[in-house]
């Protein structure tokens, strides 16, 4: 039965690879017509990395408090576990 299941999907994949016209995406759809009334402007191929994400020290501001936060619940967890008999 599995085979049989196997072969019509192989059917249906070939079938759908083979169609002339394909349907672009959804999201396709919608940023054409999205561009048709207000067009992109120009983007470079890379960004300049002084103004892409967040300030430059932030990302070090929130690793020390993921680290912290984790540090705390470890102690809290091993204060919890030394006081219960």
């Amino acid at each position: 039965m599995a085979e049989r299941d196997d072969e019509e999907r192989e059917f249906d994949l070939r079938w759908a690879d083979g169609a002339e016209h394909k349907e672009p995406s959804a999201r396709a759809r919608m940023l054409a017509a999205r561009w048709k009334e207000n067009p992109p402007g120009p983007v470079p191929f890379r960004g300049d990395p002084d103004h892409v994400g967040s300030p430059r020290g932030s990302s070090w501001v929130s690793t020390v408090i993921v680290l912290g936060c984790v540090a705390a619940v470890i102690v809290l967890l091993g204060y919890i576990n030394f006081r219960v008999p």
